[in-house]
């Protein structure tokens, strides 16, 4: 395909299915929609009112290679998909755009990287294991409390993984359902169940950056008077350069370790659970043989995906090992629940399989330089509280139907009643 051809391609209405919040919300039909997509073409030009015309880019060799060619394709301040009109309002309103690990490229990504990155070194992180064992052990106990009836999404999946996250922080229990709703303010922003008083997504995530703005300069102002040991004292005192990080910096780096570090797991865990209750002979061959259960969180987390995309920018003309011209300024999404089921390297990938030889091609912490700062953590909470709730029931089955978040960047199951039998 030349430049001439790629830039007259005419955009496919059926590419909406990956902004679309209410999309995600029925993954069946979505997997089985995006399928039919990667099989026409491995991009997709996406055109829609108030978005920035992107590719999407879906076939697991393409989404890896934009991944490794950070020299081409660049993470921005608008490296989360939204519509255009989000990030006006965050201008608008004077606040900062946004300056993450996730925003931040070349030089200053990497800098920015160094501040944490002795947090989540393999030795740091199996230093954690003991602290994510024993908040596992007392979420898979409140099963005892809940009498064999419970969502397992909301009322063990989601506030283990902000427990875990919130203790590496070092922010006290009483603050932990304040940090839930306002992750779910940014994540949930597109889901009606989370808008609240808000009757537009954009006002919602403003308002949310704007508390979580207040909240993280009292606990900045309070790790420099009284600096511990915690994550949040390594941010709050962080120097790139030998200068403080500045106060946007600072602020989303809080804010992309209060948000990424527990829904995109918690959407893992139920996820897990829940394609698990499809596949009842797999659970019980975890129950019998944990020896599975390391292979079967990387299957899981391949199966789940909760990170839906991310944008890039391209800085020149480029043309991918696969044949795709991609000319330079335009905007490519990659997309990785479609990448993880691509049938070129998983083999009938739409089967779950905790057995999957090739389970660790997974591309759902990305790959290259802004390969997930936490993804270890990630997996060592999956197979934690995984592992407690298997050792602990004897049977488990749906008690209704699951519903998966209505978000097109962070989604996953949100609700998973079941009813249970404790051994």
């Amino acid at each position: 395909m030349t430049s001439t051809q790629i830039s007259t391609v005419t955009a496919d209405p059926r590419g909406l299915i990956f902004i679309e919040p209410s999309a995600f919300a029925d993954m069946d039909d979505w997997h089985t929609a995006v399928a039919e997509l990667r099989q026409d073409s491995p991009v997709v030009r996406v055109e829609a009112e108030g978005w920035t015309p992107f590719w999407a880019i879906l076939r697991h060799a393409d989404v890896t290679e934009v991944s490794r060619r950070s020299d081409v394709f660049w993470n921005t301040e608008r490296s989360a998909p939204a519509p255009d009109a989000q990030y006006d309002i965050l201008a608008a309103l004077g606040l900062e755009m946004p300056a993450t690990l996730v925003h931040l490229h070349g030089e200053a990504h990497f800098k920015y990287r160094q501040v944490t990155s002795d947090w989540f070194k393999p030795a740091a992180v199996k230093g954690l294991q003991p602290v994510v064992d024993v908040i596992a052990e007392e979420y898979a106990n409140r099963l005892v409390e809940f009498g064999g009836r419970c969502d397992f999404a909301s009322d063990i999946a989601i506030p283990f993984t902000t427990r875990v996250i919130m203790s590496i922080f070092g922010i006290p229990q009483s603050d932990e359902q304040l940090m839930l709703e306002l992750t779910q303010g940014l994540f949930g922003a597109g889901d009606p169940e989370f808008l609240g008083e808000f009757s537009d997504p954009g006002a919602l995530v403003a308002d949310t950056i704007e508390k979580f703005s207040a909240y993280f300069d009292d606990l900045t102002a309070d790790r420099r008077a009284h600096p511990t040991g915690d994550l949040a004292t390594v941010i709050a005192n962080g120097e790139i350069d030998g200068a403080p990080l500045g106060s946007a910096e600072r602020l989303w780096y809080y804010i992309i370790v209060a948000t990424a570090g527990h829904d995109t797991t918690s959407y893992a865990i139920s996820g897990g659970l829940e394609v698990l209750l499809r596949n009842p002979e797999q659970l019980r061959d975890l129950q019998e043989d944990p020896s599975l259960r390391f292979n079967a969180a990387e299957e899981i987390i391949r199966w789940t995906s909760p990170v839906r995309s991310f944008f890039r920018w391209a800085h020149k003309d480029v043309e991918l090992k696969s044949g795709i011209q991609i000319p330079e300024g335009d905007v490519v999404l990659t997309c990785y629940p479609s990448a993880n089921r691509d049938e070129a390297v998983f083999v009938d990938p739409m089967h779950f399989d905790i057995r999957r030889p090739n389970a660790d091609r997974l591309l759902s912490f990305g790959m290259g330089v802004h390969h997930c700062l936490g993804a270890q953590v990630a997996r060592r909470e999956v197979r934690a509280l995984l592992g407690k709730v298997l050792d602990r029931i004897e049977t488990v089955e749906f008690d209704g139907e699951p519903r998966w978040m209505a978000s097109h960047f962070v989604s996953g199951v949100k609700h998973l009643p079941i009813t249970y039998r404790l051994r």
